[in-house]
């Protein structure tokens, strides 16, 4: 027990946790998931899958959210770093629509606890990043929707990214600073905005 630290943000629910690393001149030992030590922190989700993905640098994945069959994730990053992002969309709550972002990095070795009900994202920093993330349930078919990773309406601040907003997802005219194009998929650069996307009645 007590070999994570976590740190809430100001939306109900997230939380970037951070284990204790036990390094010397060999290398490091870490703990990368405890039941018990998540369920002390008021974690109490059953996860059921493992999953890893590679991106290269400028790869912007998201902004992805399921359905019917909401998953809460726990991911994290095992080699290079990534700016990642949820945006809460339960309707209920006070903070619908708003967004929090972390670094996670090989070196920072933060996880970022993402609960049901929110949309998420990552854009890639290093030139490849391995990322990793459990996730509640299993994947259904035809159960993904996604929001523009650019609307206005929710206003992420992707770090070292450039470009200007031209009324949808696309990501033609968007670099990191260094030049690298953004690279999204054509299903990602077809998403609408939140207010479209989740219209109250």
């Amino acid at each position: 027990m007590g070999q994570i630290r976590v740190t809430r943000t100001p939306i109900e629910g997230l939380a970037v946790i951070e284990p204790t690393i036990h390094g010397d001149s060999r290398g490091y030992f870490t703990e990368t998931y405890n039941q018990n030590d998540m369920r002390g922190a008021g974690i109490d989700s059953v996860f059921v899958q493992d999953n890893e993905s590679m991106s290269t640098k400028g790869v912007l994945r998201g902004l992805h959210f399921q359905k019917e069959h909401p998953q809460a994730k726990l991911v994290r990053v095992i080699e290079g770093a990534v700016f990642d992002v949820a945006v809460d969309l339960r309707r209920a709550s006070r903070t619908f629509g708003r967004w929090f972002g972390v670094e996670l990095t090989q070196e920072n070795h933060r996880q970022f606890y993402i609960p049901e009900g929110f949309a998420h994202g990552f854009l890639v920093l290093s030139d490849v990043a391995r990322f990793c993330y459990k996730v509640t349930d299993f994947y259904h078919p035809g159960d993904e929707g996604g929001l523009a990773w650019n609307d206005p309406a929710i206003g992420i601040a992707w770090p070292k990214l450039v470009g200007s907003y031209r009324g949808c997802a696309s990501g033609e005219g968007y670099s990191l600073e260094e030049g690298t194009p953004l690279n999204l998929s054509e299903k990602d650069q077809r998403w609408k905005g939140i207010g479209e996307t989740f219209a109250f009645s």
